[in-house]
């Protein structure tokens, strides 16, 4: 009889290539699955009864932010991901990346986040960054992709410009070299101040690097809005040109306006694939978004950096143009409510800025820039702005995988008393099984646990981890299909999902019983290749 270290006895499998759930055992020596196969046959010297529960790969997170959020290194053993059975995260994403930097000043790209006067960098490099993570325990698998807006900044400074051909061709060899070094692929934000003057030409030169290391190329659309359609074009006709994947971050139509485009842009996609082109997308499971206050105001606002923008509020002149602006761009504030602050004004939290304008009696938009000012621009938001149907057609779009655009956190961390996360970074993979498959019956479970781990995976290129199968690393996890769901809300989302009884990272079980294990943090650096 066949002896493993662990034994995972007498679950139903699903393996995340979307294969008929069945029962099985699953044998773990090292870091390894060694055996999927009849139960009874095998033993272990730990041995997992998993039976009338579910045993599948752990999930993969394609977009995440616990790396510019700096939870990453606050918070290492991510358990708020770890508890949704999440094992691997991608970071680098939306445009910026902790790597390469080219001067120490690069790093103001998440100030927006964090405090950067209370971190430490220590690497320049993407190979020194990855090295520097190596030397770190965390609870989760890293890896990263390169921030478009993170080259623009160690080339271009603050400057919000076309670059000129010497320029473009330094970005190109940063790429180059962050890529070589085990980056994934190179991420966007084209509607992002740091993006808007990106030439076709620059994303272009830059995209035929990303093909010819048949990487990834994942994007922010321009617009998730009314002009949703000419943004997903655009990318589109990159992605015809260059070759290389083009995966959208976060579908979702944002705003009434947009929502009447969401049929066109899955026919888009289609077109897409139909055309041979490899596109794909990922989905968060909620109709609010989470984002920051200051990315509301007009694009014209968003061109500097952070002291051009707090200028701009200060200057009563300048103040006034912004005011007519946002009367103009009739945002509805009763929608927008308030997750998170910088500094003071804690009390604002969970209230809407028409309510917080209601009470101090002034306009809506000045209370806007109030909370911008007093904060420093850290001020986190949760938006209504998706519509419910919508979500579902893109949920259940072949090729969209689940991801949280969240964080990973343990239930409280450093500074959290003014931050409100959205509740997606706590729960929304048992978010999607619990509604999308349990209660609207959108997906099958063998199609849900594919849209977490095989596809996932696959788009990434991870060759060794999202199935279930003899060889990949034993990233693993064992859930109760009847418990298992989301309890995170808007107003509390420090609430850790249910129902993940065990979630092994490497072949060691960080989630025991449903108990967390610190001890146990086994998470590794992972690189393309």
């Amino acid at each position: 009889m066949a002896r493993y270290d662990i034994l995972i006895k007498g679950g139903m499998v699903l393996d995340g290539k979307r294969g008929a759930i069945r029962r099985a055992d699953v044998g773990i020596d090292g870091n390894k699955i060694k055996f999927v196969g009849e139960p009874g046959g095998a033993s272990g010297l730990m041995e997992i009864d998993a039976s009338g529960k579910y045993v599948a790969p752990g999930f993969v997170d394609l977009t995440n932010h616990s790396d510019t959020h700096w939870r990453l290194f606050l918070d290492p053993s991510q358990e708020s991901l770890l508890r949704q059975g999440v094992t691997t995260i991608l970071g680098g994403n939306c445009g910026a990346s902790l790597a390469p930097l080219v001067s120490g000043g690069d790093i103001q790209g998440i100030e927006r986040w964090v405090d950067i006067s209370q971190i430490n960098i220590n690497w320049q490099g993407m190979d020194e960054f990855l090295k520097e993570l190596e030397g770190h325990k965390f609870g989760v698998n890293f890896g990263t992709l390169v921030g478009h807006g993170t080259l623009r900044k160690g080339v271009l400074g603050l400057e919000s410009r076309i670059p000129n051909q010497t320029e473009v061709d330094q970005m190109r060899l940063l790429l180059s070299r962050s890529l070589k070094a085990g980056a994934f692929g190179m991420s966007t934000s084209l509607g992002a101040a740091y993006g808007e003057m990106a030439s076709d030409e620059e994303i272009d030169a830059l995209l035929q690097v990303v093909a010819e290391n048949n990487a990834l190329a994942k994007h922010h659309l321009k617009d998730e809005g009314v002009n949703i359609l000419p943004s997903l074009s655009q990318l589109i006709g990159f992605t015809r040109k260059e070759g290389a994947s083009c995966h959208i971050s976060h579908l979702k139509a944002v705003g009434r306006r947009a929502w009447e485009h969401a049929e066109d842009v899955v026919s888009l996609l289609d077109e897409a694939k139909k055309e041979g082109l490899a596109v794909s997308a990922d989905v968060f499971p909620y109709i609010s978004t989470g984002s920051n206050l200051f990315m509301l105001l007009p694009t014209w606002a968003l061109a500097g950096g952070q002291k051009e923008i707090l200028e701009l509020i200060r200057t009563p002149e300048k103040r006034k143009l912004l005011v007519a602006s946002l009367v103009d761009m009739t945002l509805h504030y009763e929608r927008i409510v308030i997750a998170s602050v910088g500094g003071g004004a804690a009390d604002v939290m969970g209230k809407s800025v028409s309510r917080l304008a209601d009470n101090a009696g002034k306009r809506p938009e000045d209370v806007m820039l109030d909370l911008l000012d007093i904060n420093d621009l850290r001020v986190g938001i949760f938006n209504e702005v998706i519509n419910p149907d919508n979500l579902a057609k893109f949920l259940s779009w072949e090729s969209s995988a689940v991801a949280s655009d969240g964080v990973g956190y343990n239930r409280r961390g450093d500074g959290l008393e003014r931050d409100l996360p959205h509740p997606r970074s706590f729960g929304a993979f048992p978010r999607v099984l619990e509604e999308f498959v349990k209660e609207k019956k959108l997906l099958s479970w063998e199609e849900a646990v594919y849209k977490m781990s095989g596809l996932p995976a696959s788009i990434l290129g991870l060759k060794n981890r999202g199935v279930l199968e003899k060889g990949y690393m034993a990233d693993v996890v064992v859930f109760d299909p009847e418990r298992v769901r989301d309890v995170a809300t808007y107003s509390n989302p420090f609430l850790f999902a249910e129902g993940m009884e065990w979630v092994l990272v490497n072949g060691r079980p960080v989630i025991e019983n449903a108990l967390f294990n610190g001890d146990n943090l086994n998470g590794q650096v992972v690189k393309k290749g």
